[in-house]
């Protein structure tokens, strides 16, 4: 095996990826990373029944939009390619007849129809060894009898032949030494004839083998299978790669695995990007179209089942890096808390510059029919930005500076329009259609001025101001507002909340 540290993250292209196997990817990227190795993406399409096309592209997207770059993939090429199983068929065949030879596997010949009917005669019913004796297989047919049958055509699968009550260990970074005894485990299928391909456990194994895979971190999930894998390693006489495997992520409400019904239940997504699936049409949202910034994403993922024990929550991925530990792992199952996620999203949108974030900002003002210059945009964000969590959400906070209200909040009405507004509002805009210097400060210095002398009430004057200027009682500082919108615009919306809140 080789010395250099070197991880695979290995999806099946059957739908979308679900954000679980988004936060196992980071783990592996993490601490390959961490230990200078290598990254690298397999595509484990042997289940050609439940292949599903755009799965494979819908991946790399993903981990495009994400910005965590594999070293190695099917599009990217490498050293140890092909990258899809399914282009590695031939490869396989090789280790499955070694498997044979070595008396680690046999050929069973068993139907469907026979299956099932040991699973009705038979409670519990297990393919080993306690049963395979009674089954259709090579250890019960002479060689003779079975090499007639695959001369003749008939189906075949090859199953992994486990020798009873031996105790077997999984060394875990997570977890320690997990031991189970090997009678609980059946005979798994590792070749079927039908297609000529291998499953999972064989594929799994001999790719990892062959492309020097040095760790395998994966969900906890795959925990059970983990044992019938360092079974098959030792049969091979292969070096094992060490196992990590990662807690579960849990639903919000923390019982059961997280599901795509959590997200429809609850409204959060539970995939990267946007999925529409090719058969139903059904469509189910994603990460990236719901407002969410890739870095916070990233962030929230490498908390669920780890932690760098400090009270620091906001790590750049270069942070993450550097931290990431198995020894701060969890073993038990992470609580999907999908508020937790908008607060990492708000805390990454109010650290975004805001040229970033205002060119995010054009499409949803090109929604609203909203044309802007630029610098104006920019410094609108810039007054807003720490009070969104999206970037969808800086329209409702920043409407206002772009459409003048057309309407006025009923309750900041009974609340902040006085008798004596209407009067005082006529005063300040004939005042602010006098001032020639409109920066902020000279506004400001203007308007308290005659709020001075006047005699008015400071709060009273200014919370109206915000009503006509606004709509309702929410912004920033007034002047910041005036001045943006500028004179001519701030004198127009005085005048018109005048007369229609007057009239309403």
């Amino acid at each position: 095996m080789s010395q250099k540290v070197r991880l695979r993250f290995a999806p099946s292209p059957t739908g979308p990826l679900h954000i679980g196997g988004v936060r196992t990817a980071l783990y592996n990227y993490l601490f390959a990373q961490k230990n200078n190795g290598d990254f690298i993406l397999r595509i484990e399409d042997t289940d050609s029944h439940r292949f599903v096309e755009g799965a494979e592209d819908y991946i790399q997207e993903s981990f495009d939009w994400l910005g965590l770059e594999f070293d190695e993939s099917p599009r990217k090429g490498g050293p140890y390619g092909p990258y899809r199983q399914s282009e590695r068929k031939d490869i396989y065949k090789k280790y499955v007849d070694l498997l044979l030879e070595k008396e680690k596997a046999y050929i069973a010949f068993d139907t469907p129809e026979e299956l099932e009917a040991k699973r009705n005669e038979i409670r519990n019913f297990q393919y080993d060894a306690s049963t395979r004796l009674s089954m259709r297989n090579s250890l019960t047919l002479s060689g003779e009898e079975t090499q007639q049958l695959i001369a003749d055509g008939a189906q075949y699968v090859v199953r992994a032949e486990i020798e009873p009550d031996i105790d077997i260990t999984v060394q875990d970074l997570i977890r320690g030494n997990v031991t189970i005894n090997s009678s609980i485990l059946d005979d798994k299928v590792l070749f079927k004839s039908s297609d000529q391909l291998p499953t999972y456990h064989l594929a799994n194994i001999v790719d990892d083998h062959l492309m020097d895979i040095t760790h395998v971190i994966r969900g906890e999930e795959w925990l059970p299978s983990a044992p019938l894998h360092v079974w098959l390693y030792k049969s091979f006489g292969w070096d094992m790669p060490q196992f990590a495997h990662l807690p579960l992520l849990l639903k919000p409400e923390g019982n059961g695995k997280l599901s795509k019904r959590d997200g429809d239940r609850l409204g959060f997504p539970v995939f990267p990007l946007e999925w529409k699936d090719p058969k139903t049409q059904e469509i189910s949202s994603g990460y990236r179209e719901s407002g969410y910034l890739p870095e916070a994403v990233i962030n929230f993922l490498a908390f669920l089942g780890w932690n760098p024990g400090t009270e620091q929550e906001i790590f750049s991925l270069e942070e993450l890096i550097r931290e990431f530990s198995f020894e701060r792992c969890s073993k038990s199952g992470a609580k999907f808390d999908y508020e937790k996620a908008k607060w990492y999203n708000h805390k990454y949108i109010h650290a975004t510059p805001d040229e970033t974030l205002a060119a995010m900002f054009e499409p949803v003002l090109k929604q609203h029919d909203v044309i802007a210059p630029h610098e104006k945009v920019v410094k609108i964000i810039g007054l807003v930005k720490d009070r969104v969590s999206f970037v969808e959400e800086l329209w409702d906070q920043a409407a206002y500076f772009f459409v003048a209200p057309e309407s006025y909040d009923e309750k900041t009405v009974r609340k902040r329009w006085k008798p004596e507004s209407p009067a005082q509002m006529g005063e300040l805009a004939d005042l602010i259609e006098t001032i020639d210097d409109f920066s902020i400060a000279n506004q400001e210095k203007v308007v308290m001025k005659w709020i001075e002398e006047k005699g008015y009430h400071t709060g009273n004057i200014m919370n109206a101001f915000r009503l006509a200027i606004v709509g309702e009682g929410k912004g920033p500082h007034m002047f910041d507002i005036t001045e943006i919108i500028g004179k001519q615009e701030t004198t127009l919306r005085l005048r018109r909340a005048i007369e229609n809140i007057s009239a309403h």
